[in-house]
């Protein structure tokens, strides 16, 4: 694959992993759909890739929507397939984070609507929309991101967790469909990510993270070779684990988890 010449449209992606994934698909040839609430943002990030200057002929578009609202969405979807007569490559990157436990989530149904909403219905919306056209032009590709965090059991992120994991059983229904069709998919397993969203928490600043740069070139890397995941080892090893000694990482995994969270707290109040 190439990515040269190729309509690329991604969520979330006024800053972070999308804003970068977008810098880096537009150096390599392709015209990328920005869609993100935040038009300033969109428009600094358009007027980032124009600046750069790399003579590769790709492009950027900044299509500001609030992908939680249906309309605003089919809106969006009409828009871009009036703007590009092809549209080879969906990223539905957009998502929302909330760390509780679930026991103080229990009178908090609004936290798992909410994280629905962005990261599992928004991005159904947005492929349903664009799958005519990828039936009509004979190819298509969605990326999903998600997290290793669907690989093994972690504790405090019970409704971002769920999304993802929802998100990625339709992508898969989507590859069991239609790949004979040539519409495909692949999922993205992130480690942590230095963004506003991991930010949010404070208990992570002195956590090691991976950067939106080197996030942003594994999804270049599902949109250029299209693999049907892409992954780390460890979260390799976490698959194979939860299929073959499940009672053993359900208990050691959250246990190491909690013990690292207590670390870090310590490591920021002492500085």
């Amino acid at each position: 694959m190439t990515l040269r010449g190729k309509t690329v449209v991604i969520t979330g992606s006024s800053s972070g992993i999308g804003a970068a994934a977008a810098a880096q698909l537009a150096q390599r040839g392709a015209t990328v759909c920005l869609i993100a609430r935040r038009a300033d943002l969109l428009d600094e990030v358009v007027a980032g890739i124009t600046a750069d200057g790399s003579g590769t002929g790709g492009r950027a578009m900044a299509y500001p929507a609030d992908l939680t609202d249906p309309a605003a969405t089919d809106a969006v979807i009409e828009r871009i397939l009036a703007d590009h007569p092809t549209v080879d490559v969906l990223i539905n990157n957009a998502a929302r984070s909330i760390r509780r436990s679930i026991t103080q989530s229990v009178d908090r149904l609004h936290d798992y609507e909410r994280t629905m909403a962005i990261n599992y219905t928004a991005a159904v919306q947005l492929t349903l929309g664009f799958l005519p056209r990828f039936h009509e032009q004979g190819h298509g590709h969605m990326v999903v991101s998600s997290t290793m965090s669907t690989q093994f059991p972690v504790p405090l992120f019970s409704a971002y967790v769920a999304s993802k994991a929802a998100l990625e059983s339709f992508a898969r229904s989507i590859n069991a469909e239609l790949a004979h069709r040539k519409i495909t998919t692949t999922i993205v397993h992130f480690p942590m990510v230095r963004t506003e969203m991991s930010e949010a928490t404070d208990a992570y600043n002195a956590l090691r993270m991976m950067s939106p740069e080197s996030a942003a070139r594994m999804l270049v890397k599902a949109a250029d070779q299209r693999p049907l995941r892409v992954s780390l080892p460890l979260g390799l090893v976490g698959e194979v684990s939860m299929a073959t000694v499940p009672h053993v990482v359900t208990a050691v995994v959250p246990r190491l988890l909690r013990q690292r969270d207590r670390q870090l707290a310590d490591r920021n109040r002492h500085g």
